[in-house]
């Protein structure tokens, strides 16, 4: 499962620079090739890869592996180094340590925000099992 989160979020770091593969590999010393297989799925990066991708990216390893909210879907066509926005203009995923009043805020806000999401057309592929089994672990 770490590979999923670590990859969700390299590619989301990715789109987000306007990054390709071809790239990343580049900065990160390992072929382009081996990239896509280890985006795919096809391969399981050692922690001396996981650590050189960080480094090409510019960013803390331990925060490419926290959890993410990307669907499969929408891994799906990152890993295929389509160009996407994850999101649409003016909505900006975030991630923070909170005071849990303060969590529940922010939870009520993301309803909010998916809400009208949905009403554009955005669509989250979770499941509601996935949707229900992800409140319950975080003791919503």
């Amino acid at each position: 499962m770490y590979n999923h989160i670590f990859f969700t979020n390299v590619l989301r770091l990715m789109d987000m620079r306007g990054m390709t593969k071809a790239e990343l590999s580049e900065h990160a010393n390992i072929s382009t090739s081996f990239l896509s297989d280890l985006t795919n799925g096809k391969a399981n990066p050692s922690l001396k890869i996981m650590e050189a991708i960080a480094a090409a990216l510019e960013t803390p390893l331990p925060l490419l592996l926290e959890s993410t909210d990307l669907d499969r879907a929408t891994l799906k066509v990152l890993s295929n180094d389509a160009p996407m926005r994850t999101l649409p203009d003016g909505y900006k995923v975030v991630s923070a340590i909170l005071p849990e009043y303060r969590a529940f805020i922010v939870r009520k806000w993301e309803e909010e925000a998916r809400g009208k999401l949905a009403t554009i057309g955005y669509a989250d592929d979770r499941s509601a099992k996935e949707t229900k089994t992800l409140r319950q672990s975080q003791g919503r």
